[in-house]
C-alpha cells in the first residue's frame, strides 16, 4: 500500500500558481474601484436638529432680556433660513436632509405657529408634550430617536445640534456611535452658558451665534397696560368668580393629567401658571390688579376652588 503524501503549499515560482494570484489581484482591484468610484458619487449629508425651547429661552433672553415667549415673537422662518445658509457654509460639499424642529405642545396638538412651521419646505416638526408649569417633556428623547435612526441608516454623515441640554448627551453618543459627526450650535448668553459642559465635551465642533445673528429675528410685543382708575376696582367676589371660570378653560384646555401635576403644590400656584391666571384675568376686567394684593389672592382662591372641586 503505498504511503499517501500530503499536498504542500503551492510553489510560488510555479507560472501557474502566479497567474492565478494575479488574477484574484486584479478582480480584488476592479471591485474596490468601483467601490470607490460609487462612495465617490454619493454625496455628503447633514441634517439639523433644533430645540426649539432652548433656542425661543436663550435668543429671547439675548434679545429682548426674557425668556418669556409670551413677551416676544420669533421668526422662525427666517432663524430656520438662517440656519441653513449656514449650514450650506460650513458642509460645502454636502446637501441638507431636512431641518428638524423639536418643540412642546399642550397634548402634542399643533398651535397656529408650529403648523405655519411645519409647512416650510425641508422642515419636519416633532412634538413633545408641555406640563402644568409650561415645561417640555419627551422632546430630548425624540431627538435622540431621530439623531440615532439617521445615523444608523448612513443616511447622515453630520448634524447640527442647536440645543444645550445635558440629557441631549446620549443622543450625540448614540449618533457618533454609528460614525455621524455631532456639531453643536448655541446662543451665546449674555452671562455665563446656557449649555451643560457635558454636552460640550462630547461632540465633535461647537459653534455660537451671538447678538447680531439673533436680533433680526426676535422682536419684543408691545406691553398691554391697564389704567388703575379705569373704572370701579372690582369686588373680591367678582374676581374669585373670575378665576374659576379661567380655570375651567385651563382645564378645558390641559386636561385632568395636568390637574393632578398641579394639585400637589396648592395652595400655590407654579410661576408661569400664575403668571397666566394674572395676564387673562386683566384683560378680561380691562384693568390692572398688580397693586390690588387682596384680589390676586381672590382670584388664586377662585382658580383652585373650581379645580379642586372637579378633582
Amino acid at each position: 500500500m503505498d504511503d499517501a503524501q500530503p499536498s504542500g503549499p503551492s510553489d510560488p515560482t510555479d507560472p501557474a500558481d502566479l497567474a492565478r494570484i494575479s488574477a484574484r489581484l486584479d478582480r480584488t482591484n476592479e471591485l474596490l474601484t468601483r467601490v470607490l468610484a460609487e462612495v465617490s458619487k454619493t454625496p455628503s449629508t447633514h441634517a439639523i436638529f433644533v430645540d426649539a425651547g432652548y433656542v425661543y429661552a436663550a435668543a429671547g433672553l439675548l434679545v429682548t432680556g426674557t425668556e418669556d415667549r409670551r413677551s416676544f415673537d420669533l421668526d422662525a422662518e427666517g432663524l430656520i433660513e438662517a440656519f441653513i445658509d449656514k449650514a450650506r457654509t460650513i458642509f460645502a460639499d454636502s446637501r441638507l436632509l431636512r431641518v428638524y424642529w423639536y418643540d412642546g405642545a399642550r397634548r402634542r396638538i399643533h398651535t397656529t405657529e408650529q403648523q405655519s412651521i411645519a409647512e416650510l419646505p425641508d422642515v419636519k416638526v416633532r412634538l413633545g408634550n408641555l406640563n402644568a408649569n409650561n415645561q417640555q417633556k419627551g422632546v430630548d428623547s425624540l431627538i435622540r430617536t431621530d439623531l440615532e435612526s439617521l445615523a444608523r441608516h448612513r443616511a447622515i454623515s453630520d448634524a447640527a445640534l442647536v440645543g444645550g441640554d445635558e440629557d441631549l448627551v446620549s443622543a450625540v453618543e448614540a449618533a457618533q456611535g454609528y460614525g455621524a459627526r455631532v456639531h453643536l450650535w448655541g446662543i451665546e448668553a449674555g452671562d455665563g452658558r446656557n449649555q451643560a459642559e457635558p454636552l460640550l465635551w462630547e461632540v465633535d465642533s461647537q459653534r455660537t451665534f451671538d447678538l447680531d445673528f439673533c436680533k433680526p429675528y426676535v422682536t419684543r410685543r408691545p406691553v398691554t397696560t391697564y389704567e388703575q382708575e379705569n373704572g370701579p376696582t372690582p369686588k373680591r367676589e367678582e374676581v374669585r368668580f373670575l378665576g374659576a371660570q379661567i380655570a375651567a378653560k385651563w382645564l378645558a384646555e390641559r386636561g385632568r393629567q395636568e390637574l393632578g401635576e398641579l394639585l400637589p403644590g396648592r395652595p400655590y400656584l407654579p410661576g408661569p401658571v400664575d403668571q397666566e391666571l394674572l395676564v387673562e384675568a386683566e384683560r378680561m376686567l380691562q384693568r390692572s390688579l398688580r397693586g390690588h394684593s387682596d384680589l390676586r389672592r381672590s382670584l388664586r382662591d377662585g382658580f383652585w376652588q373650581h379645580l379642586q372641586a372637579q378633582y
